[in-house]
Order: structure tokens, then sequence, then C-alpha cells
């Protein structure tokens, strides 16, 4: 009989503000299950929004890490410096026929969205209506030609006509409790996003690649995240990489009952250890102990 495999686990904040209680119970559970089961714990840093990643932040988020307790392995992996990554990914995507240029702007889509009576819905709200999906291939080259601002998106249908039937393994719990072995279904979230206007990749490329390159076997993170992956088990797919388990985790709320954000300064840890709480105490607040 062979031994379980020692699950490789990671927390991947963004370098945009101060690590909160919700950041700690996610930064926390990663260590613990990584731990208890003889594995390693990376941290990456995920910094593809520039215009908001400061290096004042990412110093805090190490530091806080270090006073909870929680031992990470070095370098930590930072997006910004992975962009050649992104590129071959994408290249791989287009050789398959599943990207398409989106010229729409925001206020373009929401306009879209609102001309559209019973606009599909996806977990963030209406779905991407599929404007640029139709157009023309001499148009497209056209407007790129213009040098014109584009993001690249994924034709969803396409991408799943491909990657046939597709499940991944849940060991936490979806929102709505899901557990087990889930079917794939990334028609959730319609046409995401996979190369910014302003970077040449998104959230859903990057953390695929990203885990699949430092060898992540067990993602850990919330609740919220749990359509996303969908969409990272098909582009794991299309991409010929290794598939990961997930554990879904409950997201830390306020008193009134909201998600925790950045700007919940006074639940930022920082401002706890400022008031004298001990990790001991973070831990056993979280529930974590």
């Amino acid at each position: 009989m062979s031994m379980p495999t020692p699950p490789v686990t990671r927390f991947a904040p963004s370098p945009t503000g101060a690590l909160h209680l919700g950041h700690a119970f996610a930064a926390i559970l990663a260590h613990d299950l990584a731990r208890a089961g003889g594995g390693r714990f990376l941290v990456r840093i995920e910094d593809i929004d520039a215009a908001r990643s400061r290096p004042e932040f990412e110093a805090a988020i190490l530091a806080d890490l270090a006073w909870l307790g929680l031992a990470f392995e070095t370098p930590v992996r930072r997006q910004s410096e992975h962009v050649a990554d992104y590129a071959a990914a994408l290249r791989r995507l287009a050789s398959l026929g599943v990207l398409y240029p989106c010229f729409c702007t925001r206020r373009e889509i929401a306009e879209e969205v609102a001309r559209s009576a019973g606009a599909p819905q996806g977990p963030d709200g209406p779905l991407y209506p599929g404007t640029c999906r139709a157009l023309d291939e001499s148009v497209r080259a056209a407007r790129i030609a213009r040098g014109e601002p584009h993001a690249l998106r994924l034709d969803a249908a396409k991408a799943l006509a491909i990657a046939g039937a597709l499940a991944f393994r849940e060991e936490g719990r979806g929102p709505a409790g899901e557990q087990g072995e889930i079917a794939v279904d990334p028609a959730g979230s319609g046409d995401v996003v996979l190369a910014r206007k302003d970077f040449p990749a998104s959230y859903h490329l990057a953390v695929t690649v990203d885990d699949a390159a430092q060898g992540v076997t067990l993602v850990t993170r919330g609740e919220d995240l749990f359509a996303a992956t969908h969409v990272h088990r098909v582009l794991q797919a299309l991409l010929g990489l290794p598939v990961p388990r997930w554990h879904h985790h409950a997201l830390v709320r306020d008193a009134a009952g909201a998600r925790l954000a950045k700007r919940s300064e006074s639940l930022s840890l920082a401002a706890l250890r400022a008031a004298g709480a001990r990790p001991a105490d973070i831990r056993a607040r979280l529930g974590l102990v």
C-alpha cells in the first residue's frame, strides 16, 4: 500500500494592503495542513496589479507571517517576475483556438448587459455578454494593428469542447457544502479574461500556471473562489498541467456578517499586534488552536 504524498500548500496574498484576520486564517490553515501531512508550505506574492502593489506591503506581509510563526520556503515567488511563463501558456492556448481579443471597456460591457434582458449571472454578477467573441478575424486584426487596447478572453464553450468531461477533488467545502468529486462546469464564469489590458496575465491564468510551477498539490483558499476552480481545472487540462486537490474554506466575517476587507484596519494583524495580541490569541480567535 502506497503512502500518501506529503502535501504542498501555498498562501498567495496580493501586496496591496495589510493582512487581516481573514488572511491569517487562510495562511495558518495552509501552513497547518502542510505540516500535518509532512509536506511543504509556500508563500507567493501575487503582484500583477502594479498600480496598487507596494514593496512596503510585501515586507509587512512577510513580517506578519513570521510573527504568526509560519515557516515558509524562500525565495518567495513573485508573479511580476514570471511574465515569460504566462506568455508561454497564452501561446499554447492561442494555438488551440480558445482565445479571442476583447476590446470592450467596463462601461461598454455594463451598457451591453443593461440592454440584454435576463443576462446570465455569474458568482460576481452578470457574465461578459460575448460582444467581441463574434468579431470577424479581419476586424480583430485591423483593430489590433491600430493599437487598440485589448484583453484576451477564454472562449469557454470551445475550451470545454476540447477538454471534455472533467472533475476536481474538493476536500474542504464549497459555498453550498460541495465536497468530493465535483463535475466541472465553467459556464458559470463565462468567457473570463486570461490576459489583462495592462498585464499579460489575469488571476485565472497566473494562479494556474504558478501552482503547477511551484508543485502545489493542495490549493487552499476561500469559498468565494470555488467557482473559479471550474475555470482553473479547464486551463490545467488545456495546458497539460498536473491537477492538485482543493480545500475551500469559509470566510472570516466581521460582527455585522460582512467578509473582511483590507480596509478593515481595526482587524489588521498589525493593529491587533500593536494592541497586545499574541500569535496564540490569533489562533484561538480563529478557532485554529
